[in-house]
């Protein structure tokens, strides 16, 4: 995709054209969403600001038909690139990337139209082994609208992060193939959370937990999560292994849970024991 990228970049009318387009068809945000990250990147917020008002006009669009997704995704892209290009770390970009996304689930951004109540009803119609669920969490003194609304907006703002976060990867991916080739590589096979940023990851988990602000620690560990990835293609890249390697864990990683539990423990331990440092010292 390193030719529409070149393209995109020849000016700003090419660029925001093609985040216009890209924005305004069904399941292409996610490319609109780069070339404004990409753009960001390569010039900062100012002289970026048309190819981003560009790509959020349809974005909008979308919301007003009850698709928050594109526009959340621009925007989260537009702000973690912002961080990146100011500070030149993956980590702190994650971080603002996860404060955002919070913000937005506390907000009710991601509900639907007419809140949780109509998916419950529909629910209830549809299965009566949930109906039940529901009638018992409820005897429990459960709100159980707000425990829906609560799980639709977490798990749909989990989603369009890790969609920014892969539309931010993609832009840098372009940015170096045009401009720096290897520096994407080098930068995210170096990625990994210093001790005060994880502190900062387990303040907010705790803050969400006493402050009752579930929001908080719902998204908390995608920074590690992408620090936990990280480290893979590092270690895989630093032992000249073979790029299948890379398929197996992608696989694992998609498919089973205790593998993202795994990654997320390797991340952590990584913030202390910087295993790519030692593993590069040794050779």
């Amino acid at each position: 995709m390193l030719p529409v990228a070149r393209w995109m970049m020849r000016g700003t009318p090419h660029a925001a054209a093609g985040a216009a387009v890209a924005t305004a068809i069904p399941w292409l945000f996610w490319l609109g969403a780069a070339v404004a990250g990409l753009v960001t990147l390569r010039h900062g917020l100012a002289a970026s600001l048309p190819v981003i008002i560009a790509a959020a006009v349809p974005a909008g669009w979308w919301w007003t038909q009850g698709d928050v997704i594109p526009l959340a995704s621009v925007l989260l892209v537009v702000l973690m690139a912002v961080v990146l290009r100011a500070r030149l770390r993956w980590s702190e970009a994650l971080l603002a990337g996860t404060l955002a996304g919070a913000a937005m689930i506390q907000l009710d951004i991601f509900l639907p139209p007419g809140g949780a109540g109509p998916v419950l009803e529909q629910l209830r119609q549809g299965s009566p082994d949930i109906a039940a669920m529901l009638a018992e969490l409820s005897r429990q003194g459960m709100d159980t609208e707000q425990l829906a609304g609560l799980l639709i907006s977490g798990v749909t703002a989990l989603i369009v992060l890790l969609a920014a976060v892969a539309c931010l990867a993609l832009a840098r991916g372009w940015q170096a193939g045009l401009y720096n080739p290897g520096g994407f590589r080098e930068e995210f096979h170096g990625l990994r959370l210093a001790p005060r940023e994880l502190a900062v990851l387990v303040v907010l988990g705790v803050l969400g937990a006493v402050l009752a602000l579930p929001a908080l620690g719902m998204l908390a560990w995608v920074p590690l999560l992408v620090a936990g990835i990280a480290l893979v293609h590092g270690f895989i890249g630093l032992k000249g292994m073979n790029g299948l390697w890379l398929v197996a864990f992608y696989v694992l990683l998609i498919t089973t849970w205790p593998m993202i539990l795994i990654v997320l423990l390797a991340a952590f331990i990584d913030t202390f024991a910087d295993f790519r440092g030692r593993l590069a010292r040794s050779h």
